[in-house]
């Protein structure tokens, strides 16, 4: 059964951000500013709005933003001694240092080696065909090359025109984890990952043509136990062989040149009209909810973007901070267009595609149990149908930095975690269900990590000073202090002789873990 207490806690506190969307004090979450235009992108996107008669919302508070950018750029929490510095600070420019400061953290590379994960489908289980140690090598290649900040389309390029043993030479195993090793299925995953085009949509004859760079990939196996050598093989293919690239142009291969060398080249050219655009739309979609080109594996030319003269800015960037995608990072996030409240001023249904306020999106699986366990300071426990030691996780493995997508609990299935079965970014589900909200508020997989957490402990017992408990249970869980009201709330409910103040206080946690403030970005 369901805490009646708990309920009635939430009810009271507003449900977090979604009370907040519909009530006049919003004051947590929007602070007095007006959007202007502060950078580039501010004044393409509110240029754009003006001319939709579209009004932007106001910019974020402190407390929204501290949360928002720990989420966004490092996939974890503010902790809340992190949360009360940052709101503490005076500094005018402490956002914009705070940025740099996360774009360092080795959270980064965790946080964004899963985003990548799911994209080239790094598993070792069916139907990706990788075996578990390959995982592992390709993961912390992936991993290395993000926390080094190789440039994109040297990253590009090392994958595509790798040849070597799965096990030794990570880069191979984009090839080993498509679904098929026919060109024609290569060709479409290259298309989906690096030019967000499905190729399966194509005329027969421009997929055929593109695939005729992928024709004569070589796999041999050694005396290792799933070992497999992916090298260029000039005897697939007899003499010269004509191929065509995606936009029509036909290209001679020599016999004794890797075919897979051309197409790449060709790729990475800054005058491509896919490579920059991809990845500059997927860093857009990753960190303001969907893509100037929505959605952002779908580029084609009769699904245009709904602001070009920004797509076309963030492409000329990238290319000319020469492929460091860090510097992408920077542009967005210290733009007044990502730092927008969440709460609109618009009820305009042009407004979402014009990026008029910051959109509410539900945790990923792996943020929303690893931000659980750092509330509390508890674990998890993860299976594999792999055996060990591939597959052995310690105790205090973070969700997020877990290498292989066959490596999974009850609770990454249940809220939506990618399969990685095909590299589409829809195949993860953050919609949120009736068994998530059950789960939530009524398993006892949850009462456990909140009663027998040793970290929540002296705050649940409250101490001699209540109200300081309250306010470190805020910041620990929402990254922002309560409002005058929520402590006067929590204070009337804690000696109203319905409950003692432990139950009081655990009431409250449960409360404040089950609210749309912290189940969602914001």
């Amino acid at each position: 059964m369901v805490k009646k207490c708990a309920i009635v806690a939430v009810i009271l506190l507003g449900a977090g951000v979604a009370g907040a969307a519909s009530s006049v004090a919003v004051a947590p979450f929007e602070g007095r500013a007006v959007a202007r235009p502060a950078t580039e992108i501010d004044r393409l996107v509110l240029s754009r709005l003006r001319q939709l008669g579209v009004q932007p919302a106001r910019l974020c508070s402190d407390a929204v933003f501290v949360r928002r950018v720990y989420l966004d750029v490092v996939g974890t929490l503010p902790t809340a001694q992190e949360a009360r510095q940052f709101l503490s600070d005076r500094d005018p420019s402490k956002r914009s240092a705070l940025i740099d400061r996360l774009l360092e953290r080795d959270e980064f590379a965790d946080y964004w080696a899963m985003k990548w994960s799911d994209l080239l489908r790094v598993k070792s289980e069916f139907p990706i065909n990788l075996w578990p140690n390959a995982v592992q090598a390709y993961h912390r290649w992936i991993r290395t090359s993000i926390k080094e900040n190789v440039p994109y389309d040297q990253f590009v390029r090392e994958m595509l025109t790798a040849s070597g043993s799965n096990f030794r030479v990570p880069p191979v195993n984009f090839y080993r984890a498509a679904q098929s090793k026919e060109p024609d299925a290569i060709a479409q995953a290259v298309a989906l990952t690096f030019m967000g085009a499905r190729a399966e949509h194509w005329p027969a004859e421009r997929l055929s043509g593109m695939a005729v760079f992928f024709s004569q990939i070589g796999y041999k196996s050694t005396s290792e136990w799933k070992e497999e050598i992916v090298y260029f093989d000039p005897n697939h293919v007899a003499g010269e062989v004509s191929a065509v690239f995606p936009d029509g142009t036909t290209v001679r291969l020599a016999p004794d040149r890797d075919p897979r060398e051309v197409f790449a080249d060709w790729l990475i050219e800054p005058d491509n009209p896919w490579f920059a655009r991809c990845i500059v739309n997927r860093i857009w979609s990753w960190l303001l909810g969907r893509g100037i080109v929505h959605e952002p594996d779908d580029i084609r030319p009769d699904n245009p973007p709904s602001n070009p003269a920004l797509l076309a800015l963030l492409e000329r960037e990238l290319i000319s901070a020469h492929y460091d995608l860090k510097h992408i990072f920077r542009l967005i996030l210290n733009s007044q267009t990502y730092q927008l409240s969440c709460v609109p001023r618009s009820d305009d249904p042009r407004a979402e595609a014009n990026f008029a306020s910051y959109p509410l999106r539900r945790l990923e699986a792996e943020v929303l149990i690893d931000a659980l366990n750092q509330i509390t300071g508890t674990t998890e426990s993860y299976s594999s149908a792999i055996p060990e030691p591939f597959t052995f996780i310690p105790a205090d493995q973070r969700s997020i930095a877990l290498a292989d997508g066959s490596i999974t609990s009850s609770f990454l299935e249940m809220f939506g975690r990618s399969p990685r079965d095909t590299g589409l970014e829809l195949q993860r589900n953050n919609r949120p269900t009736p068994d998530q909200r059950l789960h939530l508020l009524n398993s006892s997989h949850i009462q456990r990590k909140l009663e027998q957490s040793r970290k929540l402990r002296p705050l649940l017992q409250g101490g001699r000073n209540p109200r300081q408990a309250v306010t470190t249970l805020y910041l620990t869980i929402l990254s922002r202090f309560p409002t005058d009201e929520e402590v006067g709330i929590i204070e009337a409910y804690a000696v109203s002789g319905t409950a003692n103040r432990r139950k009081a206080m655990l009431d409250l946690a449960w409360a404040l873990v089950n609210s749309a403030e912290f189940l969602y970005r914001h």
